[in-house]
């Protein structure tokens, strides 16, 4: 009995040392899940995005739907197309940062967040979970004022978020009960069904603060905001301009004994923002920033500003450019079979501009470009270098 009992013994430890040789041939053979991401990892920020790219939510803009969207709000993790980044550009960067999957450069901190974020389909979730009746979600041939008054009314706004961000939906029932017999229905009934029917008024002091802000205001007031909204989604973009913030030289003191800068570019309604450079008196951003061009471009404004943690941010300094030359020269060059590098024109100083020598336009590689060197106003110094890059909206 006992060397049955041993030979049973032997017998298991032999099947079970053929079964760890064959997980270590499988093992062997098939890449792990951390080897996995490993790999996707050293495809580098450029592939990983392109690999997001192709996710099913991801190959239509979120707002719209409309195919291949080449833009991304890292704000809220979603692919826009091109019409639909220059509303979400109106908005502010403080509420959407937009970027270009290919004209842009990205970090991989950058694509992590995209990543964490959830995509498409994960954010419209979320932020079009209840969405009424009277609302329809904008087409890819819908107007300018539709997009924007969609846009505004998810991002900024918040009006159809999450049920369980809100716990209530502020909507009127689409079946016909009235406000006041929902408001009663919706204190005696548990709060799963609140979440469960997303269509019942609930208790105001349950509802989110960015909403209640948004939501409850005066109607003259919605209207008068909506009426400055629409205008600015209303405008058509002709193309795009890239910004690339170089450095600023002898800029002035404003703690102590040096200052924590940063560049706002502003171009009519839309506004984009550098990154704080920590005590220095001549900071090197070189960083770039893009904004939709409107069909009517004004100049494009520049402020810089010192960060200040505990107080307003200290001003440092202003100034515009125009544009136009810049504009004029790039529509003449679509005209062009011109290929070589030459220059196209040139923004002249004055005492009436910013300007403190004349700002070149070039073409180099195809691009229309142009570098300048502005002397900021209404402060005691500073000189700002600015590269200017006009994109057409083909790309």
């Amino acid at each position: 009995m006992e060397m049955s009992a041993q030979q049973d013994n032997s017998n298991l430890n032999n099947v079970s040392g053929s079964g760890s040789c064959l997980y270590d041939l499988l093992s062997s053979d098939t890449p792990s899940w951390s080897s996995q991401r490993d790999r996707w990892k050293s495809s580098g920020p450029r592939g990983r995005l392109e690999s997001l790219m192709r996710q099913s939510g991801n190959r239509f803009c979120a707002d719209c739907g409309s195919p291949d969207p080449k833009w991304v709000s890292t704000s809220f993790g979603v692919f826009i197309c091109i019409k639909c980044s220059g509303i979400h550009r109106s908005l502010g960067v403080h509420i959407s940062k937009v970027l270009s999957v290919k004209l842009d450069e990205w970090t991989d901190e950058q694509v992590d967040s995209l990543v964490n974020l959830g995509g498409n389909t994960v954010v419209n979730k979320k932020y079009e979970a209840c969405i009424p009746s009277n609302h329809k979600k904008p087409k890819q041939s819908s107007s300018s004022e539709d997009r924007s008054d969609f846009i505004r009314r998810k991002y900024e706004l918040l009006q159809f978020l999450d049920c369980d961000e809100q716990l209530s939906c502020p909507f009127p029932l689409s079946h016909g009960i009235n406000s006041s017999s929902s408001q009663t229905n919706s204190s005696s009934n548990n709060t799963g069904q609140d979440k469960k029917q997303c269509e019942k008024q609930g208790n105001k002091n349950r509802i989110g603060q960015a909403f209640r802000n948004s939501w409850n205001r005066k109607d003259s007031d919605y209207k008068a905001a909506k009426k400055s909204n629409s205008l600015a989604g209303m405008v058509e973009f002709v193309g795009l301009i890239k910004v690339n913030v170089v450095k600023g030289t002898n800029l002035a003191v404003r703690d102590v004994m040096t200052s924590d800068p940063y560049v706002i570019i502003a171009l009519g309604h839309q506004s984009v923002k550098t990154r704080v450079i920590k005590n220095n008196l001549n900071p090197v951003w070189n960083e770039s920033l893009m904004l939709s061009i409107p069909e009517h471009a004004p100049p494009l404004k520049v402020l810089v500003y010192d960060k200040d943690t505990f107080t307003t941010d200290d001003f440092m300094g202003e100034a515009e450019i125009d544009i136009q030359p810049l504009l004029t020269a790039a529509k003449a060059y679509e005209k062009s079979t011109i290929n070589e590098s030459m220059q196209l024109g040139k923004s002249v100083a004055s005492k009436d501009n910013s300007l403190v020598k004349d700002g070149i336009i070039t073409l180099e590689d195809g691009m229309v470009k142009q570098e300048i060197s502005l002397r900021l106003q209404n402060v005691e110094r500073g000189v700002l270098e600015i590269e200017l890059e006009c994109v057409p909206l083909t790309q």
